[in-house]
């Protein structure tokens, strides 16, 4: 895919990987539509184009696309993250990230292929769906079922619309965690450096611009998925 002119919404598109995936694209030629949910200020300093809405609201997810206005290019980045072990899932929490992290991608993804004859979409995954990790069970089984997902769209939308994935290791503390403490909390990194979100978005723009690749995914972690749980 020739990226220049093209136009891509970014899901959370406005911090932390969103941001570096949005300022990737743009510096690629590529006119970004940002959503977002409560980033509003930083949306607008990055885009002229941007759209609210809360994913953990079907509703709201099955209009994003129509609100968007036609784009040839799907990055289902957002995501929540909740460290919860079997004990702590709550009915509620674990619905709320099965929305945000599984389901809102699916219907974005569908509404995205009903819009446009010729495309690509990329989803963010995570280096733990090659491992077993007990302490963050509903976040785990989201990215893995999204993982599925990718290679069943790919699929089914071919030839016309290529899925892809890339599936980020330790990138950023926590929102309010302190900058040092990211590779002290990442753990065992076979190339022993953390990647970066620029990183995460140059195997975006790579897997963009491969006409020939689908159903892919590209693991940025610094080989951590190797070790399975021995992380």
């Amino acid at each position: 895919m020739d990226l220049n002119g093209k136009r891509a919404l970014v899901t959370g598109g406005a911090v932390r990987i969103g941001r570096a995936i949005t300022e990737a694209l743009q510096s690629a030629g590529v006119e970004v539509v940002i959503h977002y949910r409560n980033s509003e200020d930083e949306a607008k300093a990055l885009s002229p184009f941007t759209v609210q809405a809360d994913l953990q609201s079907m509703a709201e997810c099955s209009a994003l696309i129509e609100k968007a206005g036609p784009v040839d290019i799907l990055v289902n980045n957002a995501s929540i993250f909740t460290k919860d072990a079997m004990a702590d899932g709550t009915p509620e929490r674990v619905q709320r990230e099965f929305n945000v992290n599984l389901f809102a991608p699916m219907e974005l993804t569908r509404k995205f292929a009903a819009q446009t004859e010729n495309g690509a979409v990329i989803n963010l995954l995570d280096r733990r769906i090659r491992c077993h990790d007990s302490t963050c069970v509903p976040y785990s089984i989201t990215k893995k079922g999204l993982e599925e997902l990718t290679k069943l769209t790919a699929v089914e939308y071919a030839p016309n619309i290529r899925v892809n994935a890339v599936a980020p290791g330790p990138i950023l503390p926590p929102p309010g965690s302190p900058a040092e403490s990211a590779r002290e909390l990442a753990g065992n990194i076979p190339l022993e450096n953390l990647p970066t979100p620029e990183q995460i978005a140059e195997a975006v723009l790579f897997l963009l611009k491969a006409d020939s690749v689908t159903g892919q995914v590209i693991y940025v972690d610094g080989g951590q998925h190797l070790l399975g749980n021995g992380t």
